[in-house]
């Protein structure tokens, strides 16, 4: 079982290191566009699934710290093109090994904030105040004209890798997946080590885990500031994919979009995130162009698929795979 699940993960990663080419040879151009959202979306749903599935944290303010990912892209942009520091102090940056790392870094720090917060509470509680702050940010971006208001801010051309020609799609395509690859083998180091263990002790029973001298509070707050890394990281992709930077990104319902992605993959494992988003991304583009009542049909297949399934897409690839 083990060996044939790494064959087929293998295949799948060839099949998507080959995209460009076969989108090409299929003539649609925007297939590589839709793949490469499907990717960076399954990054920040990866990055919610390990404090909701592992963690048992139901974050509904994820969207907080991807849209920060995306405006540190395009801040820094802006400061570069008009040569002026952010702050007064801090030189803007058109290089993409300076915007990620940059993007990750305030996306954690603003989790460790939150964080620190919210996880004084739970439940219910928890849930309204990271959408609190969620809302919080988003009207701030929204207020600052200076980086466009409630437009958003423009990125003229996507941030620059040393010999890559970072305006070619296939190019642009191929540097997200192999940040994809990497943040996945990243969070499978997470997930399996006895950091997981006990972040998946504490999502099960946090009282005994404590009453075990487990420093649980301590355990959530690295979990969410991970968690916020992966979703700023991921905001940082989507703004270099789009070019372009709104306070939408930060809206509660794209922490309801990411929510989506995860129960419609699968709560709780490590592809499932990525088939969700990829499964939620196909059904918006096909519906869309069938119907303008789109939305309805599409909630009644998740309705279907998350009823029916009991487990999302990873459970059906299970059952087909002949797992129980």
């Amino acid at each position: 079982m083990m060996r044939r699940n790494r064959i087929l993960a293998g295949l799948g990663l060839i099949v998507l290191i080959l995209m460009p080419l076969l989108t090409d040879a299929l003539g649609q151009a925007s297939l590589l566009s839709l793949v490469t959202r499907a990717l960076i979306y399954g990054i920040a749903a990866a990055s919610l699934n390990l404090v909701l599935g592992y963690g048992g944290m139901v974050s509904f303010g994820h969207a907080a710290f991807f849209g920060i990912g995306g405006y540190v892209v395009g801040i820094l942009y802006q400061h570069f093109d008009a040569e002026t520091p952010f702050l007064g102090l801090i030189p803007g940056s058109n290089q993409m090994l300076v915007t990620l790392p940059a993007a990750m870094l305030v996306g954690g720090v603003l989790a460790a904030a939150i964080g620190a917060l919210a996880l004084r509470t739970g439940g219910v509680q928890f849930i309204m105040i990271t959408m609190a702050f969620a809302q919080m940010l988003f009207f701030l971006f929204v207020s600052l004209k200076v980086y466009g208001g409630e437009d958003g801010i423009i990125i003229r051309r996507s941030n620059d890798v040393p010999f890559l020609n970072m305006r070619d799609k296939a190019t642009l395509y191929w540097v997200v997946l192999a940040v994809t690859v990497a943040f996945f083998a990243g969070m499978r180091q997470v997930i399996n080590s006895s950091f997981g263990a006990i972040l998946a002790g504490i999502r099960q029973n946090e009282r005994r885990m404590a009453a075990l001298g487990v420093p649980v509070f301590r355990y959530k707050l690295y979990a969410f500031m991970l968690s916020g890394m992966g979703a700023g990281l991921a905001g940082a992709l989507m703004a270099n994919a789009l070019r372009f930077a709104s306070p939408d990104m930060m809206h509660w319902t794209k922490s309801g979009e990411l929510m989506v992605m995860v129960i419609l993959g699968g709560v709780g494992t490590s592809l499932g995130p990525f088939f969700g988003a990829a499964t939620l991304l196909v059904l918006e583009s096909t519906l869309s162009s069938w119907t303008e009542h789109w939305q309805l049909a599409l909630g009644a297949i998740l309705l279907a698929l998350v009823l029916g399934t009991k487990g999302g897409v990873m459970a059906v690839l299970g059952r087909l795979g002949g797992r129980k």
